[in-house]
């Protein structure tokens, strides 16, 4: 049987994140692609990031009989006990805008000094394979909680997220620079190292790809 190139669904319809997961996988030869737009909205309902990843990249592995990659992502403030966490992207609330949630986080963290507003954007990603074990990877970027936002780029709290080290918010580093060093690159990189564990050299039997692949 002839060997074709590993095909993976990711549960996104964004491209510009497909673009990324694309970028860490062609160093298997591996090609990434977006869910169908008509694909089924996984809810996230559980209590971790790592949770909400498996059960996202189960699901869609599962409807397509394919090896599928999804992943959960947001920050964790430890002055707040780790919130907002698994509800980043809803922190202020269902269909909450990016400056409603900004607002929100400033809100809950009014009076707490510069010392005390470490916190950290977390990423895991799951990778379902048919038959196979689920993997997880895990990825962190440490920083603090600014008292204002700054910078233009990027989106949901980066404005707010300052990397000490740099002197930069998330929101002032060029897309190159944020997408070298930020969480999700390195849960992808863990990934990648993974698979390269387990031997794989970006070819697989047709056997292994979906209905009509």
């Amino acid at each position: 049987m002839g060997q074709i190139q590993t095909k993976l669904l990711l549960a996104t319809k964004n491209q510009g994140k497909v673009k990324e997961f694309q970028h860490f996988f062609a160093e298997l030869g591996w090609h990434v692609e977006a869910v169908p737009q008509d694909a089924p909205d996984v809810v996230e309902d559980k209590d971790t990031f790592a949770g909400n990843a498996i059960k996202k990249a189960e699901e869609i592995a599962k409807a397509y009989h394919m090896p599928a990659l999804a992943d959960d992502s947001g920050l964790e403030v430890d002055a707040l006990q780790g919130r907002p966490g698994v509800y980043s992207a809803r922190f202020a609330g269902e269909h909450a805008t990016d400056e409603q949630n900004n607002a929100k986080l400033l809100q809950e963290l009014t009076g707490i000094g510069d010392d005390s507003r470490a916190a950290r954007f977390v990423s895991a990603i799951a990778l379902s394979r048919p038959g196979q074990e689920t993997l997880v990877s895990f990825g962190t970027l440490e920083g603090a909680v600014l008292h204002t936002g700054r910078g233009t780029q990027g989106f949901g709290y980066d404005p707010l997220f300052v990397l000490p080290e740099r002197g930069k918010t998330l929101a002032e580093l060029s897309l190159e620079e944020k997408n070298s060093i930020s969480h999700r690159a390195k849960a992808l990189r863990g990934m990648i190292e993974m698979l390269k564990m387990e031997g794989h050299d970006g070819a697989v039997s047709e056997s292994e790809q979906g209905p009509g692949e």
